[in-house]
């Protein structure tokens, strides 16, 4: 398809309007998040990756996987690593040009949206800052964005996805988040997350995805719990009439059997998976759910011939060993070693991309069966002839229910499960 008349119809039409104001000549199909969830929708059964494009290395290797999968496809960075003030050189304002230019060079002709993840608010007063910052995202090439202000009361967390959702293109792909990502406590219940659905849709919001926290962490799994299938489908079958999908975020340490049942027995369409990339980027070991080998010392384990240079891993460490940075906290090297990463030689840097395109294809086809959904994505496409798929589902709550004082007074009431506090931001 990608070189006949078809593909130049798609590209014509399929790509949104900041997108095509940012690389008008481009031939890199970067789409909204609509259409790589209603992509997965269609094949049913099956998820795609939300590839957490730490460094320009994972971002290659994704895309390269993806290709080979015929996978649409999502490439993301959270606020905490790419905003304003983050622990990563990719970040929201260069994701897509770097996104575009790799698909260019590499002919990658898979649907791939650009998504703002996990774009936090923790308290009211980061409202302000959020209609200004917001709008310049999307200016730089973002195509899709999560809202999670799941940090915060209920009625304040459906109040501020309300304010936000006047400064985000109606055509965006839209996340928003119930119950803060912590592991086992604080679960989230039909209750809350269908409060915060029911009200986005009486006013006319329609979300594509909603984040559960349905026992996954983020970072590192260790806990062993993992992700909670039996209630994530509840909590989907109680959101069916308003068209909302499952983004399942902090997949790394999880069993593949548990991810494919969640592929298989739910509506989620999108799987966030970060960590397990930069790891398997620098070459440490990892088991087979993507978790990094830890000795008795708590220290990774570099195979040696794999990821990055040797002389590299130590200058990393010994970076790491001066900053008191341990396990999770290795992920502040992803800012500090960038460019150091991207001035090796030619084969250790081929090798690092590989070694990610060998792990995500897995992912896509193995364990999430998102192969072919490039195909149903550029389809869906032409069927609309627009880059703007439309809501999934229309108005069904009656905004005269759903007013701000009610809002407050029906949050009150919600069967919530509250976990303990803490700093949960990617």
């Amino acid at each position: 398809m990608s070189a006949g008349a078809d593909y130049n119809r798609i590209l014509d039409v399929g790509r949104p309007p900041n997108i095509k104001k940012l690389f008008p000549h481009s031939r890199a199909l970067l789409v909204s998040g609509k259409v790589i969830d209603r992509a997965l929708l269609a094949k049913g059964g099956a998820m795609t990756m939300a590839a957490n494009g730490r460094s320009y290395f994972v971002i290659r290797g994704a895309l390269m996987a993806a290709q080979r999968a015929d996978a649409a496809l999502i490439i993301e960075i959270a606020r905490s690593e790419g905003g304003a003030s983050s622990y990563c050189a990719v970040n929201y304002w260069n994701m897509a040009r770097l996104v575009d230019g790799l698909c260019n060079e590499m002919g990658i002709t898979v649907p791939v949206a650009i998504h703002a993840d996990h774009y936090g608010i923790k308290k009211v007063d980061d409202l302000p800052m959020a209609r200004v910052e917001i709008p310049s995202i999307f200016d730089a090439g973002i195509t899709s964005i999560a809202i999670d202000a799941s940090h915060m009361p209920d009625d304040l967390n459906l109040l501020a996805n309300l304010d936000l959702n006047n400064y985000i293109p109606s055509w965006a792909g839209l996340e928003t988040e119930v119950g803060e990502i912590k592991g086992s406590e604080g679960l989230s219940t039909v209750d809350d997350a269908s409060f915060l659905i029911k009200g986005l849709n009486a006013h006319n919001i329609c979300p594509d995805w909603i984040a559960l926290n349905n026992g996954t962490t983020h970072g590192i799994e260790a806990s062993g719990q993992g992700i909670q299938v039996d209630l994530t489908a509840a909590i989907h079958t109680a959101l069916t009439p308003y068209g909302t999908s499952g983004a399942q975020h902090g997949t790394s340490g999880n069993s593949l059997d548990r991810l494919r049942d969640i592929a298989a027995n739910t509506r989620t369409t999108k799987a966030n998976v970060a960590t397990a990339l930069q790891m398997v980027s620098w070459g440490l070991e990892i088991n087979e759910a993507g978790n990094a080998m830890l000795d008795g010392n708590g220290n990774f384990h570099k195979v040696k011939g794999e990821g990055v240079s040797e002389e590299v891993w130590e200058q990393m460490v010994a970076h790491a060993h001066r900053q008191g940075w341990k396990g999770g906290n290795y992920k502040s090297l992803n800012l500090a070693f960038e460019n150091r990463l991207l001035g090796q030689r030619a084969a250790v840097r081929e090798r690092m991309a590989a070694r990610v395109e060998h792990f995500v294809y897995g992912l896509l086809v193995d364990v999430f069966h998102a192969d072919g959904s490039a195909t149903l994505a550029r389809e869906l496409i032409l069927e609309a002839g627009s880059y703007d798929l439309g809501p999934k589902a229309g108005r069904i709550e009656d905004p005269a229910e759903w007013t701000e004082d009610k809002i407050t007074k029906r949050a009150a009431t919600l069967d919530v499960n509250q976990g303990p506090a803490g700093n949960f931001d990617d």
